[in-house]
């Protein structure tokens, strides 16, 4: 079962620093993160990568986009 983070609504950097919160308290494990902007998504997808995170954008509308995380 994975964890959900709902970072819609939260301006630039925020949704960032709360996916790293997330991922350093679990470790390993999945992750969805919910997104309301694609500059959110990019900068999410970018720093879970940066820390060793698989990345996959598994939905995307006008609106929000999924970002399922994953490792080990």
């Amino acid at each position: 079962m994975s964890e959900v983070v709902d970072a819609r609504g939260l301006s630039c950097p925020q949704p960032v620093l709360v996916m790293l919160q997330k991922i350093e308290a679990i470790g390993a494990g999945k992750v969805d993160i919910l997104v309301d902007t694609e500059t959110a998504m990019e900068n999410v997808s970018r720093a879970a990568g940066a820390k060793g995170w698989s990345v996959s954008v598994v939905s995307e509308s006008d609106e929000e986009y999924r970002i399922e995380l994953s490792k080990g």
